[in-house]
């Protein structure tokens, strides 16, 4: 019954800032890795930040210093703050959640569109 809800994408001019949510059903410790990634037209799906069940984070290095991986344990919820925001941010951006138990398990938002123009 695991279930990822994104919200938060939308349109905006390069340097702005957006903040994505993503909700899950349950508990966000039940998972050993909640991550952020995004696609764009024409590309791979790419990682753009994920935080381990102990809090330790990482980002790709187009992101690094400008965007923000964060979770709120009492909402269940994992955020996204993309700060200067660049044209080639523009992407759908997934959640996920990944559980490395007895086997490895990924689950994944529908997706929400972030468009930046120049």
């Amino acid at each position: 019954q695991v279930q990822l809800v994104e919200s938060g994408g939308g349109l905006l001019q390069a340097g702005g800032s957006l903040k994505l949510s993503c909700a899950a059903s349950g508990s966000i410790f039940s998972f050993n890795v909640l991550g952020w990634y995004r696609q764009a037209p024409g590309k791979q799906r790419e990682l753009v930040a994920v935080i381990t069940r102990g809090g330790t984070t990482n980002y790709a290095s187009s992101v690094k210093g400008r965007f923000t991986i964060s979770r709120d344990s009492a909402k269940n919820t994992v955020y996204l703050r993309m700060n200067a925001l660049k044209p080639e941010d523009t992407a759908v951006y997934y959640c996920n959640a990944k559980k490395t138990d007895s086997s490895t398990r990924d689950y994944w938002g529908q997706g929400t569109q972030v468009t930046v123009s120049s």
